[in-house]
Order: structure tokens, then C-alpha cells, then sequence
């Protein structure tokens, strides 16, 4: 159920973020919010609930969005498993590294997206700028603040949910006399 939920606000968001965020000038930046819950299931979910439903939503993107087919999920993979190993039996509270660790991991998928590019097309490629890349990635942390807060209470809602699930009882039957 939980599963299903998170993979229904992932379409929610993939439909946001490819039309209403379309609309707001580029100054202003637009961040993706998908990545953000990618990170939050990476932390949150087990392996493979989490690979389905992180494969599923950047394989949407990617369908909705992709000039080139496949960067999408691969990228939420990549990401996905590799904030999965860094973070699973941590010592450290998960609050001191979630956020930082977003901006690392979207700076450097950001390097290596770039780095395939200018293997496959370096025709289209455009030039690599370092304030560009940051400031993406400062938009990313900045974002990723208040939609962990959002995604753990809904996270918090539906487990607590999930666990008062009242088990069926069984009415007593009248007599007929």
C-alpha cells in the first residue's frame, strides 16, 4: 500500500514538474522534485520495492520527458543504489547526512550525465558552467528541506495507518427462535 501510495505521488510530481513548473522563468530555477523523492526512497524504502518503484517513475520521465531514452532511470538507479549503500546500518543520525548527501549525489550524477554526453552528442552539448551546476544543486538542497518534511509525514502517516489496521472480528450470530 505504501508502495503504491509513493508511486502514485512520484506520477503527481512527474506531471507538475513537466507542466506547471514549465511555466516559471528559467532565472528562477526549476528543481527536480523527482530526484528529491528518489533520495527519500533510497533512505526510506527496502531494496526492492524501492528499485520497482524508483525504475518505474524515472522510466515515466523518461518516456514523458527523454530526448535520449534511458539517461532518466538509469540515473534514478544509479542514484538510488548508491545513496542505498552509503546509508544503510550508518552510525551517523540520518538527519545530519539525508540533505548533503542529495547535493553530493545530484552534483555528481549532473558531472557524469555530462560526461556520457560528451561521449555520445558532443555536437548538442552545450558548455560545461560550473555556477550553473552549483546553483542546480543549492536549488536541489534548498527544495529537498521542506519536501523531506513533506514525504516523511506522509511516510509516518501511512505506517502509523498501516499498523492500526484493525484485524477482522467476527460478529456473534443472532439466534433465530
Amino acid at each position: 500500500m505504501v508502495v503504491l501510495l509513493f508511486w502514485l505521488l512520484g506520477i503527481a510530481i512527474i506531471v507538475v514538474q513537466t507542466t506547471l513548473l514549465q511555466f516559471l522563468p528559467s532565472w528562477v530555477g526549476r528543481p527536480d522534485f523527482l530526484f528529491i523523492l528518489v533520495a527519500f526512497l533510497a533512505y526510506r524504502f527496502a531494496w526492492i520495492p524501492g528499485i520497482i518503484v524508483v525504475f518505474s517513475l524515472g522510466w515515466v520521465m523518461d518516456v514523458v520527458t527523454g530526448i535520449h531514452l534511458g539517461f532518466y532511470p538509469l540515473i534514478c538507479l544509479i542514484t538510488f543504489t548508491a545513496l542505498k549503500v552509503i546509508t544503510t546500518k550508518s552510525p551517523v543520525k540520518a538527519a545530519t547526512y539525508e540533505i548533503p548527501l542529495i547535493g553530493l549525489s545530484y552534483f555528481l550524477m549532473e558531472m557524469l550525465l555530462y560526461f556520457v554526453y560528451s561521449l555520445a552528442w558532443p555536437e548538442i552539448l552545450p558548455e560545461w558552467s560550473w555556477g550553473i551546476t552549483l546553483q542546480r544543486t543549492a536549488l536541489i538542497m534548498a527544495s529537498a528541506i521542506p519536501l523531506f518534511i513533506l514525504y516523511n509525514s506522509f511516510f509516518e502517516y501511512l505506517k502509523r495507518r498501516q499498523l492500526r489496521a484493525k484485524p477482522l472480528r467476527r460478529r456473534p450470530r443472532k439466534s433465530i427462535r
